[in-house]
């Protein structure tokens, strides 16, 4: 039985600035940071492969919902899966590549605990998460205001509405993106709140643009390859995602004037 290491003398929490400091990165990074996540997966892989198979049912899940409910089905899926469900599968992958870094044997057990441990700040997050996820279904309705109202619009008339509706869409998937690309693992690894991780995990992606826009084509592209296999490329390709974020966070934000936040004792 071991534990994860702590502060011997941890600061006092009103001393701590509420953005917390990041590195530059250069472009290679996120380059980087899969392939040491695909070394994190050769090590546990079992472990690994196990939270890919959860994530993919959850994205089948999600989809069923949207097939079956339309619009309103979808937003239900991602409320209740990638907001609350999802969240708490990515904090197992997290902590595999905690353990691993801090010279550990990852165990299941381990990961369920530490997701559970941290379950109030992950749900101050999720709510988070949703209000701009309502927001977001709120514009989306209000873009169609622009829908041509002849009978067969052409590309002509559709033009305004897809480009309106593109950038509203993106405009919101980027502050999603920014505000949960390093929150979640700092929330695992340091005694810190999910407003002061949010804050943080948005200064860090506007301070690296372009690396982290590189971060984002990856991410879309590996999304891609799991639609197009049917959701199967999922059990390889969320893992592999969940443990480079680990490392995205480790490289990017300088948390060592937080206390280590620790949990139960591994088996």
């Amino acid at each position: 039985m071991s534990t994860l290491p702590v502060s011997e003398v941890p600061p006092s929490p009103e001393n701590l600035p509420f953005v917390v400091p990041c590195r530059s990165l250069d472009m290679a990074a996120p380059v980087r940071w899969l392939s040491l996540g695909w070394g994190d997966m050769r090590r546990a892989p079992r472990l690994s492969l196990t939270y890919g198979l959860a994530l993919m049912a959850l994205s089948m899940l999600v989809a069923l919902f949207a097939w079956r409910f339309g619009t309103l089905g979808l937003y239900l899926g991602l409320a209740t899966g990638f907001v609350f469900i999802g969240p708490v599968l990515a904090l197992g992958l997290y902590s595999i590549s905690r353990q691993l870094a801090r010279g550990l044997t990852p165990v299941m057990g381990y990961c369920l605990r530490e997701g559970t441990y941290h379950l109030k700040e992950l749900l101050v997050l999720g709510v988070i998460l949703l209000v701009v996820l309502l927001v977001w279904a709120r514009a989306a309705a209000l873009v169609h205001v622009f829908f041509p109202v002849i009978s067969e619009p052409g590309l002509r008339e559709l033009l305004p509405f897809l480009l309106i509706g593109s950038g509203v869409g993106l405009l919101f998937a980027l502050i999603v993106f920014a505000a949960s690309a390093f929150s979640l693992p700092f929330i695992l690894d340091r005694k810190v709140d999910a407003i002061t991780a949010s804050v943080s995990s948005f200064n860090a992606v506007l301070h690296n643009k372009k690396p982290m826009a590189l971060w984002v084509v990856l991410i879309g592209l590996s999304v891609l390859i799991g639609f197009a296999t049917a959701f199967i490329g999922f059990i390889v390709l969320l893992p592999l995602i969940g443990h480079a974020t680990w490392h995205a966070y480790e490289e990017t934000l300088d948390t060592a004037a937080w206390p280590v936040e620790t949990a139960a004792a591994a088996d």
